[in-house]
This record gives structure tokens, sequence and C-alpha cells, in this order.
């Protein structure tokens, strides 16, 4: 059945690099809501749920996130610590700190105002 909002899935740009042995950084683009989510779980998630165990998400390019792209960082940083690693944020804008700050994720994970502030902890 057709949703009737007319909103289609739209692609979240995002690339992963490699910054030290183990360590990967994901850096997102644009917003992230309930129209991409998928892309992001397919980009901090490997098959079967399993997470990269270091893994520092650059926000600094990110403009929204809602509640969808806060569950997708719980379930990843849920994934890295199963497998002896972590998930930490980097650099986001004022209005995306605010709602990490607002229901409490940076109380969860590790969030820092530069990836290499990230890599550094």
């Amino acid at each position: 059945m057709p949703s009737h909002s007319g909103a289609r899935p739209r692609p979240l740009p995002s690339a992963r690099t490699a910054a030290g042995e183990d360590i990967s950084v994901v850096t997102l683009h644009g917003a992230i809501d309930h129209h991409n989510i998928d892309d992001l779980s397919d980009t901090l998630l490997f098959p079967r749920g399993a997470a990269t165990a270091r893994t520092v998400i650059n926000l600094s390019a990110v403009t929204f996130i809602d509640s969808s792209g806060i569950n997708a960082f719980i379930t990843a940083h849920h994934a890295a610590q199963r497998a002896g690693g972590w998930l930490r944020l980097a650099g986001p804008v004022e209005s995306v700190l605010r709602i990490i700050e607002m229901v409490g994720l940076d109380e969860i994970m590790g969030c820092y105002p530069s990836t290499r502030r990230a890599l550094a902890a």
C-alpha cells in the first residue's frame, strides 16, 4: 500500500575511513530521520547486527537528527560494546548537539567537539 505522506526514502550520504588499527570514522551528511534510517543502520552495523568494535561518527555535516537516528546510534553503541569496543560521536553542530544532550545520548556514549578529540580520548 503506498504511503500517504508521499515521502520517499532518501539515501544518507556517508563515508567510512580507517583511522588506525581497528578504528573506523564514519562521516555522515545531511538530515538523519526515518526516511534514511535503513542507510544509517547499514552504515553502522555489519550483517547480523555486528558493529565495528571502535567507531567515531563525525556529525559535523549533519543538519538534523530525529529519534530514529538516536535509536540507531544506541543500537550500534550496544553492538560495539558487545564486541569489546565503543562508539563515539564527534563534532555535532549546535542544533544536533542540543538534541543529543536533551535525550542524554552524550551520557551513554562519548560526544566530542571534533573527530580528532574523539580519536584521542
